[in-house]
């Protein structure tokens, strides 16, 4: 139920709306002047506040600017018998959400109260929705003590109240997007949009338009305008995610933004200025792009003007304990499962794997063990890694054409016998058949590549 207090020196203008508001089931408090009101403000918190503009000892303008200081988020309406423009915008101006001119209409104020009423329950919405994302995106997401990960989250820090583009590199699954958030949430920016595209997953005449936005007609298929990502998060921030798969031909339009803040939608003339920050990544070598003449070297130095790394997750495994304990709570409360621990074995085929897709790799393996696990316990089995074998090993390092082909050939070996093992249903002489290969050397082979298949 909302609060509403009435401030008026006049007991039938009080006891009207009163009465009026009552009626809408609305809680409502009264006060005959100013001191009186400033002092109920003090005591409790009011949504709304109506106070007349002329009375004595504290005029309502005065009353608006101390209720605005006890509490910023009341919603202040100023009523008056003599109201003049002059008077509405000075209110206006000094925090009234609106100003009402009597005699007015009871229905108009009660109309007038809903939509203050409505607003503030989105100010409320949306500031949950902003804490909720910083959570989820901002610093407390970004887990890691090791040496190289505290020197980035010290540069994150030491940037983000800046205006300076970023550019973080690393591989896929390095959290990049994350720093890329904090940095924005750190920033004085904010409270202003942030608003994140990915070049690598959309076609390079749909990015154009996704980033610069369009006139009706600018396409056989555009019936209106669209705005592009840099309108809408003027103010804001914007994250280019894989910014290295970008069309060299779109890669000189963002380059004019980046050095002038203009641009002109797709199909349009009028110049639009906007206040942006870019903040860039990718998974690519960009100074090697450049020299390949796949990006352009002007656009490489304006987007890295402060180039950060992310280390790979191999790079930092002292912080896989921390990580897995993260997602491990997180994936029990979502799938509502508690009390789930890691086995140790669990943890230590974990910390020995190389996680090649790094620590998106990692939260997806605790996602898929925590829906597989029925126990208390995650062990080895529900965990889709296993540590590679030395003849893969071996071959990493260094291996002659020969070698690398014997190992293929053992590799199509074993999942084409796996395969057809399936298909007949653990029939290891139909199996034989299927294969061309004698059953002797079917029982060889299965030994040898460690395949034990029971119907």
């Amino acid at each position: 139920m909302s609060s509403i207090l009435v401030v008026d020196d006049k007991d039938s203008v009080r006891k009207m709306l009163s009465e009026t508001l009552l009626a809408e089931g609305h809680e409502v408090e009264t006060a005959k002047n100013g001191h009186t009101a400033i002092e109920k403000a003090r005591q409790g918190r009011f949504d709304v506040v109506l106070t007349d503009l002329k009375m004595p000892e504290m005029d309502g303008l005065e009353v608006l600017a101390r209720i605005k200081e006890a509490d910023p988020l009341a919603a202040v309406i100023v009523m008056t018998a003599y109201g003049t423009i002059e008077d509405a915008v000075t209110a206006m101006k000094q925090g009234a959400y609106d100003f009402l001119t009597k005699p007015f209409d009871p229905a108009r104020l009660t109309v007038l109260i809903d939509r203050v009423l409505q607003n503030r329950r989105l100010q409320a919405e949306n500031e949950l929705l902003r804490e909720e994302l910083a959570q989820r995106m901002g610093y407390n997401q970004i887990i890691g003590s090791a040496e190289n990960m505290k020197e980035v989250e010290r540069l994150v820090k030491k940037v983000a109240g800046s205006d300076t583009s970023v550019l973080f590199e690393g591989e896929s699954g390095t959290g990049k997007e994350l720093f890329a958030a904090a940095i924005h949430h750190l920033s004085p920016r904010r409270d202003k949009p942030y608003v994140t595209i990915n070049c690598a997953a959309i076609p390079r005449e749909l990015l154009e338009n996704e980033l610069f936005g369009s006139e009706a007609g600018a396409f056989t298929s555009s019936q209106a305008r669209k705005l592009g990502k840099f309108e809408i998060a003027d103010g804001g921030t914007v994250f280019l995610d894989e910014v290295g798969d970008m069309d060299m031909s779109l890669q000189a339009k963002l380059l004019r933004f980046l050095q002038q803040k203009t641009f002109e939608r797709l199909g349009g003339t009028k110049t639009f200025t906007v206040d942006v920050r870019v903040i860039a990544a990718t998974n690519a070598d960009l100074k090697k792009a450049c020299e390949e003449k796949r990006f352009r070297e002007d656009l490489y130095y304006r987007l890295s003007v402060f180039p950060v790394r992310i280390p790979p997750l191999r790079e930092r495994l002292d912080d896989i304990p921390k990580l897995v304990e993260h997602f491990v709570g997180t994936y029990s409360a979502e799938l509502k499962k508690s009390k789930i621990k890691v086995a140790v074995e669990a943890m230590k085929l974990m910390e020995r794997y190389n996680w090649p897709g790094n620590v998106r790799e990692l939260e997806n393996t605790i996602e898929r063990a925590i829906i597989l696990c029925e126990g208390k316990f995650i062990t080895p089995e529900h965990l889709a890694i296993r540590l590679p074998t030395t003849e893969e090993i071996r071959l990493r390092e260094g291996a002659g054409l020969r070698e690398v082909g014997q190992h293929a050939q053992m590799v199509a070996e074993k999942a084409m016998i796996q395969r057809v093992l399936e298909q007949t249903r653990g029939n290891k002489r139909k199996c034989a058949q299927v294969l061309k290969i004698d059953y002797t050397t079917l029982f060889e082979k299965m030994k040898k590549y460690g395949i034990d298949y029971h119907q």
